[in-house]
């Protein structure tokens, strides 16, 4: 993509009233899963069945936006026809992409549905121009999805070796491990994020209270466990998060502290000027397990700073961030604090 033209926003479609959310708040293009494995987000009362799809896609296209379709888990041994059955749903739904994670998926829908736009998954954890242009060369994909792990400047540097679209995360929960693959998760549950839709799954979460110990504040206490592990201890009245094991707090030689990466949402909204200069084709939003009014907040803001900032590079105005901004955001963000994630972090 040219450097300063506009990005589409691409938000969270985890239910038919969260596609319409996205829609109606501004979002160019939305996201949605099938009610399946073939959905790394295939939790139960989230997804679309072929019905909502359908109206979704009619309730889209009617305001002139783009429907996406994730198949974004690795097919099992001696399933992988469902996962074919999925490609082939996506394309007799005609929907604007499929974002795929697995080669063979690929493959399989170029060689069936040439014209099908298909876009590589952040499942698939391409980090690098070459990794992006061999599955250009051999699958035809028009768009990667980046794993939140680069700087800017490594993604300008790739976006000038590629002819792929490139898509960046903008705001959501922040992943530091392998994207949708933690092997610390995998580890401490013996399952899969990717086929069971999150890492720490709520079946191995468990929460202990307890009486305060010997140097702790007085009062009952809670201990949050993924699987028998202890990932964190909430004083009194403390706000208790959600037990992601990479967000957990942990001894480390005598201290104890968020040692891997704090609970916080990734948050673009300072950076929206460079993210444009460089080429970014889009932005995209985390939260398809997420309530559409979370998706109808995230969306108007974004919406709003995005076009602001466009304005700002044809010398309309000057960008600012709006505190109000700010502050819709982080009522909605994890642990209601934001970062800029890798984005700004001086090391390349």
């Amino acid at each position: 993509m040219s450097a300063g033209k506009k990005p589409a926003l691409i938000c969270p479609a985890g239910s038919l009233p969260a596609l319409k959310a996205a829609v109606d708040h501004g979002a160019d293009a939305v996201y949605a899963g099938f009610k399946n494995a073939t959905n790394a987000r295939n939790f139960a009362g989230l997804n679309l069945d072929d019905k909502a799809l359908a109206t979704g896609i009619e309730y889209a296209r009617g305001r002139g936006k783009k429907v996406l379709i994730a198949i974004n888990t690795y097919p099992q041994p001696g399933r992988v026809e469902e996962w074919h059955q999925a490609v082939d749903a996506a394309a007799g739904f005609g929907v604007d992409a499929i974002i795929l994670a697995d080669v063979g998926l690929l493959a399989y829908a170029r060689e069936r549905y040439p014209d099908l736009p298909l876009h590589l998954s952040v499942q698939g954890s391409a980090t690098n121009y070459e990794a992006i242009n061999f599955c250009q060369r051999e699958f035809g994909i028009r768009r990667v999805v980046l794993p939140r792990v680069l700087t800017l400047a490594q993604v300008k540097d790739l976006i000038a070796h590629t002819e792929v679209e490139v898509e960046v995360f903008g705001f959501g929960s922040l992943c530091v491990m392998n994207e949708g693959r933690c092997w610390l998760s995998s580890y401490a549950t013996g399952e899969s994020p990717n086929t069971v839709g999150a890492c720490s799954p709520a079946r191995f979460v468990r929460w202990e209270k307890r009486p305060a110990q010997t140097g702790e504040t007085p009062g009952e206490h809670m201990d949050a466990r993924l699987n028998g592990i202890l990932i964190d201890t909430f004083a009194p009245q403390e706000a208790a998060g959600y037990p992601t094991l990479c967000k957990g707090r942990f001894e480390v030689r005598g201290d104890t502290y968020y040692a891997l990466e704090e609970p916080t949402s990734l948050n673009v909204l300072e950076v929206l000027p460079q993210i444009i200069e460089i080429g970014v084709a889009a932005i995209k939003v985390e939260g398809r397990q997420r309530s559409p009014a979370y998706v109808a907040q995230v969306t108007r803001v974004l919406r709003a700073a995005l076009d602001r900032a466009l304005q700002a590079a044809q010398n309309v105005g000057a960008y600012r961030v709006d505190d109000a901004w700010q502050a819709e955001l982080a009522r909605v963000a994890e642990g209601q604090q934001a970062t800029l994630g890798a984005y700004n972090r001086p090391w390349r």
